[in-house]
């Protein structure tokens, strides 16, 4: 035992504080022990080609063992950030070979309060939905699509794992607040009234326009296809035209850029493209439209330049794609888990 573990019961007894070991995996038996342990170098993003393939010969030993991995994958985003929901003053310790660090690990790791409440509001590698998504109005499954005509006029069109939640109005302008995802707007004046999308700590208003609002990671990324919109962040605004985005954060607002307005657009006509992106970056990307998850194991990998167009109903052909063009080795996990290296 490389430490002590003394309960601390606090109100409703909901809540265990723990006198965290170094490696709390040690608690663990030996195959979900060794699961973690690879856990920790695939997400440190330098795995060894040795190291790959020795991952594989231990998944292959044991349908056990592909399984326990599995479990890993789920939970390693989660305990992590649990752990800073816990303890917000300690400093979180960097993952090392073979170790967690000094994470919360109770109840099972994400047993408790703290920790099934982080899950709930963030799912670990976005395996299933959040609470915000669970309550939209209007929410698109994976590699899923829909069109919506609000009553105000405006047709808004969700692209894959979109949420959007219908907020109140005026006689003037009719609101919408994209939860997370991404949605093509069409505001008609000949209906009558605005539109405003609400975005993260932001707002975009149109009365005659096509326009493009995707919100992931906390970044919403505005552009305009057509006719005009105002973008409001903070006391700042800001007037776009046709082929123009802004994209903005909690934090600034970015210079207004030009873009290509087809590219961005392209999922509109059921198409993916990439033109010189990072292939974490295009993996990122593909994963929004696929159950399970794509991780790249190798951070050398995860920056090689990716182009490529296909079909989003051919989404799962474009894993193929990237073993040939970089030979890079597969190995696939259960619940659509897989591993490029």
């Amino acid at each position: 035992m490389h430490g002590t573990v003394a309960p601390d019961w606090v109100g409703d007894r909901s809540t265990m504080a723990v006198d965290i070991p170094e490696n709390p995996a040690s608690f663990l038996p030996d195959v979900e022990r060794e699961a973690h342990d690879w856990m920790t170098r695939f997400a440190a993003g330098n795995a060894t080609a040795a190291e790959l393939a020795a991952f594989k010969q231990w998944s292959a030993r044991d349908r056990a063992h592909v399984e326990a991995f599995a479990r890993a994958c789920q939970l390693w985003e989660a305990v992590g950030p649990a752990s800073e929901l816990m303890h917000a003053n300690a400093p979180l310790q960097q993952a090392r070979r073979g170790h967690i660090g000094r994470r919360a690990f109770i109840g099972g790791a994400i047993a408790a309060s703290s920790a099934a409440a982080y899950v709930a509001i963030r799912p670990p590698l976005e395996l299933w939905p959040s609470l915000s998504e669970l309550a939209a109005d209007y929410r698109t499954a994976p590699g899923e699509q829909r069109s919506v005509v609000l009553a105000g006029g405006a047709s808004v069109e969700l692209n894959t794992r979109t949420s959007i939640v219908l907020r109140p109005s005026t006689e003037a302008t009719e609101r919408i607040e994209l939860i997370s995802g991404e949605t093509a707007v069409a505001a008609r004046p000949d209906k009558g009234r605005a539109i405003e999308v609400i975005a993260g700590s932001g707002r975009i208003a149109a009365t005659d326009a096509l326009f493009n609002v995707r919100y992931e990671d906390g970044v919403v990324c505005t552009t305009c296809v057509s006719g005009a919109l105002e973008v409001a962040w903070g006391d700042r605004v800001t007037r776009l035209r046709p082929g123009h985005e802004v994209v903005y954060s909690r934090d600034a607002m970015r210079p207004v850029t030009a873009v290509n307005t087809a590219t961005v657009m392209a999922w509109k006509d059921g198409v993916l493209v990439f033109q010189a992106r990072p292939l974490g970056d295009a993996v990122a990307e593909i994963n929004r439209y696929r159950s399970g998850r794509i991780i790249i194991t190798n951070a050398q990998l995860r920056r090689r330049s990716f182009s490529a167009r296909f079909l989003i109903a051919n989404v799962d052909t474009v894993v193929t794609q990237i073993q040939q063009v970089f030979e890079a080795s597969v190995t696939n996990l259960p619940g659509g888990i897989v591993l490029l290296g």
